[in-house]
Order: C-alpha cells, then sequence, then structure tokens
C-alpha cells in the first residue's frame, strides 16, 4: 500500500522564504540565474553612482525601477501563499498582506530565488500584467526579492499597475520563454547521481525553459503544476504520483514491443561480421520481429492471443519501418552520426522518471527524498541503458516521436532537434559538464 502523505507531515524547513544576504563586497553576488544576475548589475551600477541634485538623483531612481520592472515583465514572478488559502481559482486565492509603515505590501520573488519547497507555504506564478489584476485593491505595493541581493519596493495602486499591464503588453513574450537551454549558476548538486539525473530531464527543461539543474523545482507554480499533472498524466494525487513513477523507472509506460523491435535488429547485429546494426537488412528484421512473435505465441490459445492478434503482429512489424524512417531523419538532421541507430528507446521512460519527480514535488506529492531517490535511480537506469548522452538523447527523440509524432516530423520532432542541438553545442549544457560515465565508473551498455 502506498505512503500516507499530508502535506506538513514531511520536508517542515525553516526555509519557507528566501533569505539570502548581501555580500560585503558590492557586485561580487553570484546570482542564481540570469533574471537575478541583471537585477543585481543594475542595482549595483545606480548604487554606485553619484548625481548632481536631489532632482536628477529622484529621476535616476525612477528609471531604475521602470528598467526593474521591464525585467520583470519578461517573466514570471512568484508570491507566496499558505496552502491552505491558495486555489486553482486566482479569485480564490487569499493574499497575505503585510502590515508596514507605507501600508500594506505583499511578497514577490522572481523564479531563481525560490527556495526548496515548503509543505506549508506554496508559490504561484503570475505575469506583470495578472499581478496587477489579482492583487486586492487595498494593497499599497509590493516588496519584490525582500530578504536578498536585489531587493525593490514597488507602489501598486491603480496608475502603477496600468504601468505594469503596459508593460507586460510591450515585453512579455510566451514563446521566447521556452525552447531554450537554463542552466543554473549556483545551488545546483555536485557532479554525482543526483545531477546526473536531473540532467536526464534537460530534453523538457529545453522545451519548458526550466533550469535542467535545479533541485528545488516550483515549475509554473502549485496550481499550474497539479493542473499539468492532471492533463497530462491524469495524476491528482500522492498515490497515482507514487504509481505512475514507479510504472517509468521501470521502463513500464512505454510499449514493450518498441524495445523488442531494436533488440531484434541488434541480435541480428551481432551474427554478422562487426556487428553493426546499421548493415542489417530490412527485410530480414521484419522477418526476425514477426517470427519472434508469433513463436512466442505459438502455445497460447487464440482466446489469449486475442481476435486482434493479427493486426497486432502486423503494426509490430511495421515499426521497423517507422524506426528507419526516423532514423534517416535523425542522421540528416544530425541527432545521429552518419551510420548511426538508435539501441534503445529507455530513455523515453527515463528521461520522464527524472521529470515526474521535479514535478509531483512541485505538486506537493512527492517529499524531497522521494525525489532525490527518484532521480538517482533514473541516473541508475540511463547508464544501464544507454552508452552516451547522444546515445540516450537519440532514445529519447525516438521514443517522444513513436509516442506523439506519426510521422509527420512537426513540433513533437522539432522540439527534440532543437534540444538535441542545443544539449550538444552550448557550454553550459549538461552534456559538457557532467560525464554521462560518472567518476570511477567503467564499462557500457550492453
Amino acid at each position: 500500500m502506498a505512503e500516507r502523505y499530508v502535506v506538513g507531515e514531511l520536508d517542515d524547513h525553516d526555509e519557507a522564504w528566501p533569505d539570502i544576504p548581501a555580500p560585503a563586497e558590492p557586485g561580487s553576488w553570484q546570482a542564481p540565474a540570469e533574471l537575478e544576475q541583471r537585477l543585481y548589475d543594475m542595482l549595483t551600477r545606480h548604487a554606485a553612482s553619484e548625481w548632481p541634485d536631489e532632482e536628477s538623483a529622484e529621476e535616476a531612481r525612477g528609471d531604475l525601477q521602470v528598467a526593474y520592472l521591464r525585467a520583470l515583465a519578461e517573466d514570471l514572478v512568484y508570491v507566496p501563499f499558505r496552502y491552505e488559502e491558495t486555489s486553482p481559482d486566482p479569485a480564490r486565492r487569499t493574499f497575505h498582506v503585510h502590515d508596514t509603515p507605507v501600508g500594506g505590501l505583499v511578497a514577490v520573488y522572481t523564479r531563481g530565488l525560490l527556495p526548496r519547497p515548503h509543505p506549508h507555504v506554496v508559490f504561484e506564478a503570475y505575469t506583470l500584467r495578472d499581478l496587477a489584476d489579482d492583487l486586492p485593491g487595498h494593497v499599497a505595493g509590493i516588496a519584490v526579492n525582500n530578504r536578498t541581493p536585489v531587493p525593490m519596493l514597488m507602489a501598486a495602486d491603480e496608475e502603477e499597475r496600468e504601468v505594469w499591464r503596459t508593460l507586460h503588453e510591450e515585453h512579455w513574450d510566451e514563446d521566447g520563454r521556452t525552447d531554450r537551454l537554463v542552466t543554473r549558476r549556483t545551488g545546483a548538486p555536485p557532479v554525482g547521481r543526483l545531477l546526473h539525473g536531473l540532467a536526464l530531464g534537460a530534453h523538457m527543461c529545453f522545451v519548458n525553459g526550466e533550469a535542467w539543474n535545479n533541485p528545488h523545482y516550483h515549475g509554473l507554480g502549485l496550481s499550474t503544476e497539479r493542473e499539468r499533472l492532471a492533463k497530462w498524466w491524469g495524476v491528482t494525487g500522492r498515490e497515482e504520483w507514487q504509481e505512475t513513477q514507479r510504472r517509468l523507472l521501470d521502463g513500464d509506460i512505454t510499449p514493450w514491443y518498441w524495445e523488442f523491435v531494436l533488440d531484434a535488429r541488434e541480435t541480428l547485429a551481432e551474427r554478422r561480421p562487426g556487428g553493426r546494426p546499421g548493415a542489417v537488412d530490412a527485410t530480414a528484421w521484419r522477418e526476425c520481429v514477426e517470427l519472434t512473435l508469433r513463436e512466442r505465441a505459438a502455445g497460447l490459445p487464440a482466446k489469449e492471443r486475442g481476435a486482434d492478434w493479427e493486426d497486432f503482429v502486423g503494426h509490430v512489424v511495421g515499426l521497423v519501418g517507422k524506426v528507419l524512417r526516423y532514423e534517416a531523419r535523425f542522421r540528416a538532421d544530425g541527432l545521429l552520426p552518419a551510420d548511426g541507430t538508435v539501441r534503445s528507446v529507455a530513455a523515453w521512460d527515463i528521461g520522464r522518471a527524472s521529470m515526474m519527480a521535479r514535478w509531483g514535488y512541485g505538486a506537493r506529492y512527492a517529499t524531497r527524498a522521494e525525489l532525490r531517490e527518484a532521480v538517482t535511480a533514473a541516473s541508475d537506469a540511463a547508464r544501464a541503458a544507454h552508452t552516451s548522452w547522444p546515445d540516450f538523447s537519440a532514445g529519447y527523440a525516438l521514443g517522444r516521436c513513436l509516442h506523439f509524432d506519426e510521422e509527420e516530423f512537426g513540433g513533437w520532432y522539432q522540439e527534440m532537434r532543437a534540444a538535441h542541438h542545443a544539449l550538444g553545442t552550448l557550454p553550459d549544457s549538461p552534456w559538457s559538464t557532467v560525464p554521462f560515465r560518472l567518476p570511477g565508473e567503467a564499462g557500457r551498455a550492453g
């Protein structure tokens, strides 16, 4: 029976809100991500500047606030809520308003500064426009990134909120936030099984514009993460998450016959001089697949094989041609070398297992310990099934295409092509910074 988990019983800690002291030496702070670094550089330059009079200084402060807001308008901001006071419906959320000498303030944070998920305090994501619309009218201002090296106090009267809406319209680009490699500059685990396991989710992190090496996943905020899990996976609670996570780690979600077809080619290749899968004749491969399927089913009663048995055999045999056509496209687009083939699609479940651990943690269906256990188990499975990052990537891409693409070579494929090239070329990619074989590890997948 799945372990019972009630929010608040596990993972309680004191880091509910960010609390990052400013460095003693101005300008020396290493921000966790690009946005925070941009804000820090902006504030540092302002603090080091001098103005001839108070009027000039006031104008510079106004320019600084507009520049800060412009940066916020390009990304999401995150607002903390008590777990019991948030809701999938933004209109039903209870904002925590802090009484201060300048009026009631609501805390707001940028993504890179969020602490590890907490059982009682959760974060919801907003665009600057949505924040302007949803903040209660009596809120006087927002305290952005309070108790960090990049704080800013902003008024939130109706005139200022119109500025937020205008900046959103000018600078928000939904597509610009996705299909990009994001790497945390601080706070990532050291090289080892945990970081390696996080790197296995880099394809999906690229597609969603998430940091691949962030172990403290909040995603798009609690409500959106739960909505996405329900929509794409049918996961609406802890037990469903546990079952899905287990099946992914066991390779039990990808159809078994995908790997069966690839294994048949490997078996034929081993019988040939040189053992090259790419040299296996397609007709021989199809015959091997069909013969093996029929031999395995020969002893079964007809009713166990099912009325659609012949259709099933035809479908599995037909996968040979589909794989060959995808591999030809992969070679043309650089996902495979000139004579390369896909050895295994185990990566498709393993990579999704790495992400499922994060999604469950961000949705508060999983504990921090469970995330780490699942991600390190994914690392072990990947290193057992695949030989290198490119080998893993080709298997992941083929699995995704077989699942979604139907040989259209549309968005499902194009995202994988873009991710593969980014991961293979950019200097802060996991392929450049995390060895596929961990230090001290020898051997290869067989």
